[in-house]
């Protein structure tokens, strides 16, 4: 090669290292990125068929209050209101279908209760928060409070 070049030899090798890594890039990513990706959005088209597929495992209220409507209504008014039911309760889907053996479990008011109610300094002001120790001791939280309308029993 003539002399003159010698010095941006360097700056060749850089711009052909770069282009490499491009082209590279784009093989791989032609690779793993699937064909229907982008089709609706930022995320793959057959993920909607995919989430079709599964089964259904929630109720929903609606469906809780055709057999519980005295907690439904119990709960009208209340802080709780705004919470589905399966949101404690856990997916009911087969228990609304028929499948009452065996019975859910209820959940165990000690855990799920401070797991929404322990104080934090993140929460808002409002937000009814206890230290669990300081609070009820070893007693459950339903020994003196009622679920689905918190207050005092």
């Amino acid at each position: 090669m003539n002399r003159r070049f010698q010095p941006y030899q360097h700056v060749i090798r850089v711009g052909g290292l770069f282009a490499f890594g491009f082209i590279a890039f784009l093989v791989i990513r032609h690779i793993l990125v699937p064909p229907d990706f982008g089709v609706y959005g930022f995320y793959r088209a057959g993920a909607l068929d995919d989430a079709r597929a599964k089964p259904i495992t929630y109720a929903g209220r609606e469906t809780c209050s055709v057999c519980h409507g005295e907690v439904i209504e119990s709960q009208k008014d209340s802080r709780h209101a705004p919470l589905s039911c399966e949101g404690c309760h856990g997916p009911l889907a087969k228990h609304a279908d028929g499948e009452f053996t065996p019975k859910p479990a209820p959940p165990d008011p000690r855990k799920l209760c401070i797991s929404c109610h322990t104080k934090m300094p993140g929460k808002y002001e409002g937000f009814p928060q206890v230290d669990p120790a300081e609070h009820a001791g070893e007693l459950d939280c339903t020994s003196c409070h009622k679920p689905h309308a918190p207050g005092i029993k």
